[in-house]
């Protein structure tokens, strides 16, 4: 317990007095770097966390969660009854895909086209994006469906033709004739992902299937969960039901794409924490500073009767105040920046007319933000912690000094 007597001293000598000038700068220091240390901390984790979700949220927006590749055998339809695969997905939609030109006028474009039954097609996550435009119900024979960057590259819009060459061709007896076949661009899609808006289109399941000399027994099974969350546990199970296909997730995909974001992101964690660590061991110097210009006031203390616990916990609680309060400072200012943090990258691309965190390189139109609270815990924790240590020491010493010899030399 901290004694009435004990708080009033800690009070005091936190407050500011002329003679304490130069302490008083390096405790402003300390609340200040630990401050911006949490701050940037929580601003850095929050984007780093949002940039993750987004992308998570537009790779899954073009992708399957789980999907099954046929190996040795062909995925059988009977398979796509069990009670097992129903309890756990929410769709299962076959397709396939192949490579193609895509040309327009004198202008070429190499593509991926994936193929999706016509029903199947309005149930992609991609479809039902708001940003979609054109018919979400009709991928017939002759449509086709196409990203709103590729529609910029090759400077299409809907309704208009393309004619698209594929990998297989016509045997004749001049040789092999690469495939042509002329689409009406029935809608363009947005992912947010400009590499994938500008490399992949979709046309109908069946027309793919024959543009590619393709068998239906080629095609792939894409299943969509439930949960998506429990994703892992999830493959296992679809793996024990397709034991002779290859089954693989978005995440096994992007594996090296989420392994560097993890990596990047922990190096961030650990630069970012050092600023907090030298700001805290600021908090011994101005302990210490302040342990010297009240030797006088420690011996009085003393030479009345307080305990040397007294005097520990007084300059403890100096250190902890000071580092708590900055943490709890530096909180508030993480916090506050990082819901507004896409409106400070507007303000200062405006500022400074330059483009920040573009899109081309970046994947994202928008800067996210996801502010999540065991991390903000963790900091703050982490911060009171490494306080709580720092100002250990120079509460020690002080308790240490002899009364006698201090009012002697004053």
């Amino acid at each position: 317990m901290i004694s009435t007597l004990e708080k009033e001293i800690t009070f005091r000598f936190l407050k500011a007095r002329k003679k304490d000038g130069f302490l008083n700068v390096i405790s402003i220091f300390s609340f200040i770097g630990i401050s911006l240390g949490v701050a940037v901390l929580i601003i850095v984790m929050s984007v780093m966390n949002g940039f993750r979700t987004e992308l998570i949220n537009k790779i899954v927006g073009f992708n399957a969660h789980i999907t099954v590749k046929p190996y040795e055998n062909i995925i059988e339809i009977e398979k796509l009854k069990q009670k097992n695969l129903k309890l756990i997905s929410n769709e299962l939609i076959l397709s396939n895909s192949g490579e193609a030109i895509m040309i327009k006028s004198e202008t070429s474009k190499g593509i991926l086209l994936r193929g999706y039954a016509n029903d199947d097609f309005s149930k992609l996550e991609l479809v039902k994006n708001k940003n979609f435009l054109g018919n979400r119900n009709n991928l017939s024979k002759n449509f086709i469906s196409i990203g709103k960057e590729l529609s910029f590259t090759l400077n299409l819009d809907i309704g208009d033709d393309i004619t698209i060459m594929s990998s297989s061709g016509i045997e004749t007896i001049i040789g092999n004739i690469p495939k042509q076949k002329t689409f009406t661009v029935i809608s363009i899609f947005e992912s947010g992902l400009v590499d994938f808006d500008n490399n992949i289109a979709f046309i109908n399941l069946s027309t793919l299937e024959e543009f590619f000399n393709l068998d239906k027994d080629d095609r792939n099974l894409e299943i969509y969960l439930k949960n998506p969350q429990k994703i892992e546990d999830q493959k296992e199970i679809v793996q024990k039901i397709f034991k002779n296909e290859f089954v693989y997730s978005w995440s096994d995909m992007n594996s090296a794409l989420f392994s560097a974001l993890k990596v990047e992101r922990n190096v961030m964690f650990i630069i970012l924490s050092l600023i907090i660590i030298v700001a805290d061991f600021n908090i011994i110097s101005g302990l210490t500073i302040l342990v010297k210009n009240k030797t006088r006031d420690i011996a009085i203390l003393k030479s009345i009767g307080v305990l040397n616990k007294s005097i520990v916990k007084i300059f403890f609680l100096v250190g902890v105040i000071i580092g708590t309060s900055a943490t709890i400072f530096g909180i508030i200012l993480g916090v506050t920046f990082s819901i507004y943090v896409e409106n400070l990258r507007q303000f200062l691309s405006t500022l400074f007319n330059i483009s920040l965190f573009p899109e081309e390189i970046y994947f994202l139109s928008t800067m996210p933000s996801e502010i999540n609270p065991p991390s903000i815990l963790l900091i703050s924790l982490s911060s009171i912690i490494i306080t709580i240590i720092v100002s250990i020491f120079p509460a020690l010493k002080a308790a240490k000094l002899d009364p006698v010899k201090a009012l002697k030399y004053e």
